[in-house]
């Protein structure tokens, strides 16, 4: 019976190592003998010892970094760009047999298609419309790793590193901008204070004592304020009055009725004088 021992225990060694636990996420890649049988999992799966080979696969989504890379743009910038790439496996069995190390391919597919897209496009567009530049990498990767069995899931960009004369041109631009809507703001704001005084005008111009109220208003706000100097605005009428007054036009009437007496005068003297001209023609007349 005692011979029996080594017998149980070599079974026994023989079953443990081919048993295999793999979790929800993980699937194994099977091959017997140097051909692949198929992907098992997850849970207990039995493999023969020594005929039998195991290659775990992650199913979970991953997150590459891909380093800093140098890019020139369409626009000739010279700019260093990063990204993020998310993808998962899908097809386990085509992620052992169609390449080395997917995650090494998918890095480096990764980091020549993120220069060749950055380079095809300008500044501008990479700064302003970064999500269409990420759905391009996107594409792009996923149709290079599809037959790999690996599913891109996103891409983003993380830093855009810009030469330091780039950044001041570019804070130029943005502080020239400001200034012109500044500008442009200001420009408006006068045309529509000029369009309200120019009513304004039109209606004290129909309504004279609209200016007496304003004027008063005027004097109640100067006279709010603590100063102690106040100036008081006199009103045009009030001093042309001086120039166009009542005694001017007084002075005017008086030598207008006073200048057609006089040359009513005048003429009758010349009559009645035997002398003058206006007498010797009568007295012809009368011969």
């Amino acid at each position: 019976m005692f011979g029996f021992i080594p017998l149980i225990a070599i079974v026994v060694f023989l079953l443990m190592a081919s048993l295999r636990v793999l979790n929800e996420y993980e699937r194994g890649v099977v091959f017997r003998l140097g051909r692949i049988i198929g992907a098992k999992g997850p849970g207990l799966i039995l493999l023969f010892p020594v005929i039998d080979r195991m290659t775990k696969v992650s199913l979970r989504t991953i997150a590459l970094d891909v380093p800093h890379q140098d890019v020139i743009t369409k626009d000739n910038v010279s700019i260093k760009v990063n990204a993020v790439v998310y993808f998962r496996v899908a097809e386990p069995i085509k992620a052992i047999l169609e390449v080395e190390d997917y995650m090494y391919a998918t890095s480096q597919i990764s980091q020549t298609t993120l220069r060749s897209v950055c380079g095809g496009v300008e500044l501008d567009d990479i700064l302003g419309h970064r999500d269409k530049v990420n759905e391009r990498v996107q594409t792009i990767l996923d149709s290079h790793t599809g037959p790999w069995g690996i599913k891109v899931a996103n891409v983003e960009l993380k830093y855009i590193d810009l030469p330091q004369e780039m950044q001041r041109a570019m804070a130029k631009q943005a502080e020239a901008e400001r200034e012109r809507r500044a500008k442009i703001i200001n420009a408006e704001g006068e045309f529509q204070a000029a369009t309200r005084l120019a009513e304004a005008a039109e209606i004290i111009s129909v309504r004279p004592e609209a200016m007496q109220l304003r004027y008063l208003q005027t004097i109640r706000e100067m006279a709010a304020e603590s100063q102690a100097t106040t100036i008081l605005p006199i009103p045009l009428d009030f001093i042309r009055s001086f120039f166009h007054g009542p005694s001017h036009a007084a002075v005017g009437t008086a030598h207008g009725q006073s200048a057609v007496p006089a040359a009513q005068t005048r003429e009758v003297k010349q009559q009645d004088d035997p002398a003058s001209p206006g007498a010797v023609e009568a007295s012809r007349n009368d011969a």
